[in-house]
């Protein structure tokens, strides 16, 4: 730790230690996660921090030193510019070497409930289910109120039918957070979200981490389909259309062999096959009952109507 001498007020040392760590972890760590921390107390961060010991760190401090810091660190990288796009709102940054998707799981695994508070925007639909809520016969004005149908059994009050009390992206009403607590429901989970993620100088979507090794591949070769089709419509040739390309000319010299007396091994096939094509039927039975592997599956159809005939034949000839 540098000694920054007896004179440093200690809001300053606080900011030059932070300094110093923030730069320590941009060397020595390859992936950010940038995590948002939306309602999330010090006492989740504290056994999130604990559970990735060892493999991650997380640090948390104020925007715009965060970002000065990071701007005079893309002055010397440039390849941590990316990272200035991520320091909007309540982030925070989690530092690793670690597999990125196996840290990401692990963070989400930690959650809490939390009740609904009025103004807060909903993350998910909020369903109250029917049947006895536990409150006494007097709150029923209070479901009147919400347009609620209820009914008294057993002394208590009974929703009749499910009520969607809250949509998803919409603000709480005090009226539903009064009702939800009331029922003792806490209908949310808040925990730490991981939102991007910055690694090599890239800053990406954490949606990105979700899609398996197959689901890139398929992009890839979805990509390199453009490529090719572009090439060929634009004639402009690409290792990705070269193939293509080998293939239509092949295609090319056999028609002009077939149509002249011009030949070569390739093409000599297709020229026999249109000179006498009833001589590859003929070699296809033939082929079959040599006993090869692939040719013998294709006339087992025919000796089973034959059997099915002698058997047949048999049968009336013992009833004579």
């Amino acid at each position: 730790m540098t000694d920054y001498g007896e004179n440093v007020s200690e809001k300053k040392l606080r900011k030059y230690q932070f300094r110093e760590r923030l730069e320590k972890y941009m060397d020595e760590y390859k992936s950010v996660l940038v995590i948002g921390v939306d309602n999330v107390g010090s006492n989740m961060l504290q056994k999130v921090r604990l559970a990735l010991r060892g493999r991650a760190v997380i640090l948390m401090g104020k925007n715009t030193m965060i970002r000065k810091i990071v701007r005079e660190k893309a002055e010397q990288d440039p390849s941590f510019s990316p990272l200035m796009d991520a320091i909007n709102g309540n982030i925070g940054f989690l530092f690793t070497n670690g597999d990125l998707n196996a840290i990401r799981k692990e963070v989400l695994e930690f959650k809490v409930p939390a009740a609904a508070k009025t103004g807060a925007f909903a993350p998910v639909d909020v369903w109250v289910p029917k049947g006895a809520t536990g409150l006494d016969p007097g709150q029923t004005n209070f479901f009147q109120a919400l347009n609620i149908a209820t009914k008294i059994a057993r002394g208590t009050i009974e929703i009749v039918t499910d009520v969607h009390m809250i949509k998803a992206g919409e603000r709480i009403t005090a009226s539903a957070s009064v009702l939800l607590a009331k029922l003792n429901v806490k209908p949310f989970f808040f925990g730490i979200q991981v939102e991007q993620v910055f690694e090599s100088g890239c800053l990406y979507a954490a949606a990105v981490l979700d899609l398996s090794e197959m689901d890139m591949l398929n992009k890839f070769w979805s990509g390199v389909n453009m490529v090719a089709a572009l090439s060929l419509a634009a004639g402009y040739p690409t290792l990705a259309s070269i193939p293509h390309s080998f293939a239509n000319a092949f295609k090319k010299l056999v028609a002009i062999s077939v149509e002249t007396d011009y030949t070569f091994p390739e093409a000599q096939i297709f020229k026999d096959y249109l000179a006498d094509p009833s001589a590859f039927a003929s070699a296809t039975p033939a082929a079959a009952s040599g006993g090869g592997g692939g040719a013998a599956a294709a006339p087992e159809p025919e000796p089973e109507p034959e059997e099915e005939e002698e058997e047949e034949d048999m049968g009336f000839s013992l009833f004579d």
